[in-house]
């Protein structure tokens, strides 16, 4: 198979979909890997690196026009649109629950679309999404420190204090792998770290993984009301597979926020879980609204390639193998979790949670593509 690997274009996104090593392995079993122009510089992979393992580089209109399977790690932007073409396989983060404009220019493309995000193991694990979350989360309490300084609008407080001076309270809206890396972080830093979550049985797991050295809280709208009314950092880590974020502050609920108070919404691929977040850059990364600052960058990890470069390709790779060696078909059929992640399927809109979000229709998978092992 001849897998493609695009070069992204979104503001400073410097990640790129496939190490060298990655690209090797994918050589070494036979297939032709063909990698935009500088594709991997940002991540300090240069053409030369991909050459040594076999690896063709090419340009961006011979990596799509020509490939299988296009790799990329954020979703197509609309000047790539057009490039979307039936018979083409895509394999990156979608989060076209967020994206109407994305999800209908897919179904018109007639390609077959996998998100990194929804590939789901049977124990409900996302694997494609869980390294991104780990930086991500660790990432947030790190920007959130930043945004409370006065310089970008903040209150002007160092999460840890120091002795005769309290430290800073961090409330960090669930308790997944984004919420325990940023809690994990907060802890360091020597905050004073509440976790809210709806999952008792998460919470003791957060309680023995931090060592008692937070405090946790069932989540519900009025523990929310009362936690974040006196915290100076929140951060917002709430994740439902696929589909759009509950908004959990909303613009009413500013006011009784302490002013200079920072919001870092770590679910704005998702829409965003706080009423007043919108996407930004790594460039602009913060606005204020009603005195409260608010960082909701729509990669995070971008803002740390070699790391999330690596960490990606570590848990893409098998199954962009599967892909290659099998055929898309097969490949689905032998794999649960490949199955889950397929969103777009030759024009047909497979996930049901985007569907909903967009008010389109939903085609289960099985049907659409009747094999019997998917």
């Amino acid at each position: 198979m001849r897998i493609g690997v695009a070069k992204e274009i979104k503001p400073d996104e410097h990640r790129v979909a496939l190490t060298p090593a990655g690209a090797r392995e994918l050589t070494q079993k036979g297939h032709d890997v063909v990698v935009e122009q500088s594709a991997g510089e940002g991540s300090s992979f240069p053409d030369a690196a991909y050459e040594a393992v076999g690896a063709r580089i090419a340009s961006v209109d011979d990596v799509w026009g020509s490939s299988d399977l296009v790799l990329k790690v954020k979703e197509p932007l609309p000047s790539e649109f057009e490039r979307l073409r039936e018979g083409l396989i895509l394999f990156t983060y979608l989060h076209l629950a967020a994206d109407e404009a994305l999800t209908r220019a897919l179904l018109d493309s007639g390609a077959v679309c996998i998100a990194y995000e929804t590939v789901e193991t049977d124990d409900r694990q996302l694997p494609l999404l869980a390294p991104m979350s780990e930086v991500a989360g660790r990432l947030a309490t790190q920007m959130g420190a930043w945004a409370l300084e006065k310089a970008q609008g903040g209150r002007g407080i160092l999460l840890g204090g120091v002795p005769g001076v309290p430290p800073a309270k961090v409330v960090v809206l669930g308790g997944g792998i984004v919420g325990y890396n940023a809690a994990l972080i907060a802890v360091g830093m020597q905050a004073d770290v509440w976790v809210l979550d709806k999952s008792v049985g998460r919470m003791r797991d957060l309680e023995m993984m931090l060592d008692g050295r937070i405090t946790l809280a069932m989540s519900n709208q009025l523990a929310i009301d009362e936690a974040v009314a006196d915290a100076d950092l929140v951060i917002g880590a709430v994740l439902i597979p696929g589909a759009r974020a509950p908004k959990l502050i909303t613009h009413d609920m500013l006011p009784a926020l302490k002013p200079g108070a920072a919001l870092v919404d770590v679910a704005i691929d998702q829409g965003g879980c706080f009423e007043t977040s919108h996407p930004t850059t790594h460039s602009d990364p913060v606005y204020v609204v009603d005195g409260i600052v608010h960082y909701c960058v729509s990669n995070m990890p971008g803002a740390v390639p070699i790391t999330s470069t690596s960490g990606l390709t570590n848990v893409t790779l098998p199954y962009v193998e599967q892909i290659a060696d099998h055929g898309v078909r097969e490949a689905i059929a032998r794999s649960r979790p490949l199955a889950r992640g397929v969103n777009v399927f030759e024009g047909k809109l497979t996930y049901e949670a985007v569907a909903e979000a967009h008010g389109l229709e939903y085609s289960p998978l099985d049907e659409v593509l009747p094999l019997e092992a998917v």
